[in-house]
């Protein structure tokens, strides 16, 4: 019945309170008259027949019930939040527009997916994507001129919001018959340092994840540089040499016997997958629904 659920608003009053250390600074934060905020913290324990703050001249501390409380009342306000975002977005017979950017794995494997589903549960959002590597779409968001991106690399500047919606692998591949595929121990790091790969260009979360890989070891120059996960494939099928690539670009040439992957020290190294955005920390609207997709792995 909904006379048991419970009241959001006094749910924020407490953990602004645990937040700030003070029932009248959590007052202030929320908006609230600070007698009506220490009656309903009063309430609230009394509801729960228990003590949620260890008074003081210093202020408010949460008990460990109150802790426990204020990590469960997160959820359920970010919940809400979230819920109102979608309610406000859906109902409105207003086109909506959301200018994403994807770096080029993320564009070819997932990125359809998560569009579809997003336009059916927003169907007059109109999205503008625009597909780069890593380091040009945290420079769009960077300059406003994306409201989300996603990107490959784990380098993501400070100043932005950073949120890891999937994680990836970074395998070496060969084709059938390469010297390697026969191979029954581990490729050392120094001997893919030492091998002419085929590699993305600069500024691709990928080519930064093979530099972190092999950072140390001294890599020689690569055998080719190509602007796609599409053109390595390719490079690779044709013999050029091996390649590092994402493991979800990699899916149906290792499905068919096109590619081979081969053990290499540090296989299994994950990569995170990010959304990223500038502004306000918590994200709303249409941005947020696609990262929700994102994170619930549609």
């Amino acid at each position: 019945m909904t006379e048991n659920w419970p009241n959001l608003q006094v749910l924020e009053l407490f953990v602004a309170v645990v937040d700030t250390g003070s029932v009248a600074a959590g007052a202030r934060k929320v908006g609230m008259a600070q007698p009506n905020a220490s009656r309903a913290v009063a309430d609230l324990e009394a509801a729960l027949r228990t003590t949620l703050l260890e008074r003081s001249p210093r202020g408010s501390a949460p008990t460990e019930s109150g802790l426990s409380l204020a990590v469960q009342a997160r959820e359920l306000l970010e919940s809400a939040a979230r819920f109102n975002d979608w309610f406000r977005s859906s109902h409105t017979a207003e086109t909506r527009e959301l200018r994403v950017g994807a770096s080029m794995t993320i564009a070819e494997t997932l990125l359809p997916a998560w569009l579809a589903e997003v336009r059916r549960r927003l169907p007059h959002l109109r999205i503008e994507v625009r597909v780069l590597n890593s380091a040009q779409v945290l420079h769009q968001v960077q300059q406003g001129e994306l409201q989300l991106g996603f990107v490959e690399t784990p380098n993501v500047p400070v100043r932005l919001n950073a949120m890891v919606v999937r994680e990836d692998k970074l395998l070496v591949v060969v084709p059938p018959g390469h010297d390697w595929s026969g191979r029954t121990g581990r490729i050392s790091l120094q001997e893919l340092a030492n091998t002419p790969l085929v590699v993305r260009e600069p500024g691709s979360g990928t080519r930064e994840a093979l530099a972190e890989l092999l950072a140390g070891h001294s890599p020689v120059e690569p055998a080719q540089v190509l602007g796609s996960n599409a053109a390595v494939r390719v490079s690779v099928a044709s013999g050029a040499g091996p390649a590092a690539l994402s493991e979800l670009a990699l899916h149906e040439q290792l499905a068919s016997g096109d590619l081979l992957s081969v053990p290499f020290e540090g296989q299994g190294i994950s990569r995170p997958l990010t959304a990223v955005w500038s502004g306000p920390q918590r994200l709303a609207g249409p941005a947020a629904e696609l990262v929700a997709v994102a994170r619930a792995g549609v």
